[in-house]
């Protein structure tokens, strides 16, 4: 069993937090990382900065220009990957971002410094099931999950191609939109979760636009994973460097939500 498939076997849905690496500087995010676990998250996703983050919204796009203006390059993120991993031995972290990043120095190298460092699992934004070849191979070569994405305009024609290669876990992008600024009906939500579901035994996560407990719950009472990210990066742009301990506690309040989601009601035992 891999980090990752045993983050989705704890007997409730895993919470996945998601932070810009290197905001507000590459020394400042291991404290982040660290307040992250500790607040209860089950997987990390830590993006890598990049100029044009075109699937992200307000939040994230600016946190990736206060990474890459504080300095932020490739090695500082493998270098947080590397310290995270030597901290966090168990806990599954995932590299999220964009190709060019991602294949500057060819896919071998990237593929390898990744699985160096200990990660576990890359979403790469911008490249289709149909172009796997360009990152794929080399990932899983490495030992790595390639992780996709699935939408609300992912039908049942295209879920295949969407699907074949995939592993890890499939994300699904609730909203036919950017990162941080709405969030789908529960119904619609539900209805999609079904519909993945009943196409793969992987686990099912779902994100964009979840920010509050109540909405982290609604979500987790159908899906295997609740993914939060632009709340986080948020937290981080109004706290900065003493941004740890708000995110701690945030991400705490999540996971006792995502916990309670999936626990019987008194209700229900009486």
């Amino acid at each position: 069993m891999t980090r990752l498939s045993a983050a989705f076997t704890t007997g409730s849905p895993a919470l996945i937090a998601f932070v810009t690496a290197g905001d507000p500087s590459p020394a400042a995010t291991p404290a982040i990382l660290d307040a992250l676990v500790e607040g209860g998250a089950d997987v990390i996703e830590l993006g890598m900065p990049f100029t044009d983050p075109m699937a992200d919204g307000p939040a994230i796009q600016a946190a990736n220009i206060r990474s890459l203006a504080a300095g932020t390059r490739t090695a500082d993120i493998m270098a947080i990957a590397r310290g995270f991993r030597q901290c966090h031995p168990d806990v599954p972290l995932v590299l999220m971002g964009y190709a060019n990043p991602m294949l500057r120095r060819g896919p071998e190298w990237f593929a390898q410094a990744a699985a160096d460092a200990g990660v576990d699992g890359v979403i790469c934004v911008d490249i289709p099931p149909e172009e796997d070849d360009a990152l794929g191979p080399h990932l899983r070569a490495a030992g790595i999950d390639p992780i996709r994405l699935a939408t609300p305009t992912t039908d049942a024609a295209r879920l295949p191609a969407v699907l074949d290669g995939a592993s890890g876990f499939l994300y699904y992008v609730s909203v036919a939109g950017i990162t941080g600024l709405q969030q789908a009906a529960a119904g619609s939500i539900d209805a999609a979760v079904a519909r993945l579901k009943a196409a793969t035994d992987l686990p099912v996560a779902v994100g964009f636009g979840i920010r509050t407990p109540d909405q982290a719950a609604a979500v987790a009472r159908v899906a295997d994973g609740v993914v939060v990210g632009s709340a986080v990066v948020e937290l981080v742009a109004k706290h900065g460097v003493a941004a740890p301990g708000p995110v701690r506690d945030y991400i705490a309040s999540l996971k006792a939500a995502v916990v309670a989601a999936r626990q019987p009601s008194l209700e229900t035992l009486t």
